[in-house]
């Protein structure tokens, strides 16, 4: 029963929302063996000044160790 939240910045259309969900609901059933109807996909928009407090410190640099895929990017680059 996997839940996928996207965090992103605002912009993308609905349209791409749409595209994302159904790659990665693809690669969940594809990887993980499941049923699609098992996924479900959230997406979060946080404007670009708020990202740092409301994703990057508590989502990836408090929980660094459950990340599989790190950021290329430091905060000062925001």
């Amino acid at each position: 029963m996997p839940h996928i939240i996207v965090k992103l910045w605002p912009g993308r259309s609905e349209e791409k929302k749409k595209a994302l969900t159904d790659k990665i609901t693809q690669a969940v059933v594809e990887t993980l063996n499941g049923a699609e109807k098992s996924v479900s996909v959230a997406f979060e928009e946080t404007p670009r000044e708020k990202w740092i407090q409301e994703v990057y410190i508590p989502d990836i640099e408090s929980k660094e160790d459950m990340l599989y895929k790190k950021p290329g990017y430091k905060p000062e680059d925001i």
